[in-house]
């Protein structure tokens, strides 16, 4: 299943490119859009009947969170929903890190994968507690270039998957509350001291946390890799564009990271609009919604909306809007059209490596009308 990787063919054209082919407001549920990491912890189509009224397909990725559903129910879900809105739902398979070290570990992780990789699965996911929480049977700390975990990824690698990273958190979490640059981060981290990596001194930095990362892509060339959240790079587009210059076969989602982008902008809006075009084949889409079990169905549904709405005022027009976690008015950034169909689309069908539907007499194709159900 593997195919060679796409390099970013056109980096760095168009960077002048007249603020005129730029779509507004009113293109927004017409052109075909990707969110490239949700949860769907309910077995709900709520949030999928919303995504097809906004002109969305889903990639649902299962993870171990302790306050999810259980990453058996999470698969159920997905599978049940791609079944239900195929070609319109997708999901990404995960593991658990109970256990490792342990007699057949690997080859259980490795196993399962493959099932899941058979039932449909376009990506497995890594998540955070690699390196900053889950350990071995001797109490340390397990990090992700464990021999073991090389051998996940390279099952995945042979299967097809793309390897969907969440490795650190955002820069903000090793700064006091005080020092971070958006409320939101101030709000997750306070509620949330047990990943507020300033009051943890003990255990990696930031920086040790992207070196591993790197060593582990490093030892793996070809794996499709999706950095998420801006692979934990998100405070700064010069080091997330050296990140995507070193690896040709990695790709970032902007899920849960746009406020510091938006900082960036605000003290220099052209950095950031030609970091986008410049990546324009290495930058996929994402919001991090996350609908459990516990939440108001319309109530979610209505956040949701405002979420993608405000994303695409931010990325596609050139309006400005406040913006409550930097507690300032921040100006669109007018992103090409071929761009902004780039990212919000054609580049999760790329990396997930998904039958574009857009050949479907009964789909359109980019830039064009969404067929509602």
């Amino acid at each position: 299943m593997n195919s060679p990787s796409t390099p970013p063919s056109d980096q760095g054209e168009g960077l002048t490119t007249p603020a005129s082919t730029h779509y507004g407001m009113s293109d927004f549920a017409r052109v075909r859009k990707f969110d490239a990491h949700v949860h769907l912890n309910v077995d709900d189509p709520a949030l999928v009947q919303l995504a097809l009224e906004d002109g969305f397909e889903l990639m649902t990725i299962n993870v171990d969170a302790p306050d999810f559903t259980p990453i058996a129910g999470q698969r159920a879900i997905a599978i049940a929903m791609a079944d239900a809105y195929p070609g319109e739902v997708h999901w990404s398979t995960s593991f658990s890190m109970s256990g490792f070290g342990q007699p057949g570990w690997t080859e259980r992780v490795t196993e399962d994968m493959a099932t899941a990789d058979a039932e449909g699965a376009r990506a497995v996911k890594f998540w955070k507690d690699i390196g900053m929480g889950a350990e071995d049977p001797e109490g340390h700390l397990v990090m992700l270039d464990h021999p073991e975990l090389m051998a996940v990824a390279e099952e995945a690698r042979a299967l097809g998957l793309a390897l969907i990273g969440h490795q650190g958190e955002p820069h903000n979490c090793w700064l006091p509350l005080e020092e971070m640059t958006t409320e939101n981060d101030r709000r997750y981290f306070s509620r949330r001291p047990q990943y507020h990596m300033y009051l943890h001194p003990e255990l990696p930095g930031h920086d040790d946390l992207i070196a591993m990362r790197d060593r582990f892509l490093t030892a793996l060339p070809g794996l499709r890799f999706v950095g998420a959240h801006l692979g934990s790079l998100e405070h700064d587009v010069d080091q997330l564009g050296a990140f995507l210059d070193r690896f040709p076969d990695a790709t970032v989602d902007m899920s849960s990271r746009m406020s510091q982008l938006q900082f960036q902008s605000l003290q220099d809006r052209e950095r950031v609009r030609d970091f986008f075009i410049r990546y324009q084949d290495r930058v996929l889409y994402g919001t991090d919604l996350s609908f459990h079990p516990s939440a108001d169905p319309v109530k979610f549904c209505r956040a949701a909306h405002g979420i993608w709405t405000s994303d695409w005022r931010y990325l596609a027009t050139d309006e400005s809007q406040r913006v409550n976690a930097l507690d300032a008015d921040v100006p669109g950034l007018a992103l090409p059209r071929d761009v902004i169909d780039k990212i919000y689309y054609g580049n999760a069908v790329r990396v997930f490596e998904l039958a574009d539907s857009a050949n479907d007499d009964s789909a359109a194709s980019v830039g064009e009308s969404v067929p509602r159900r």
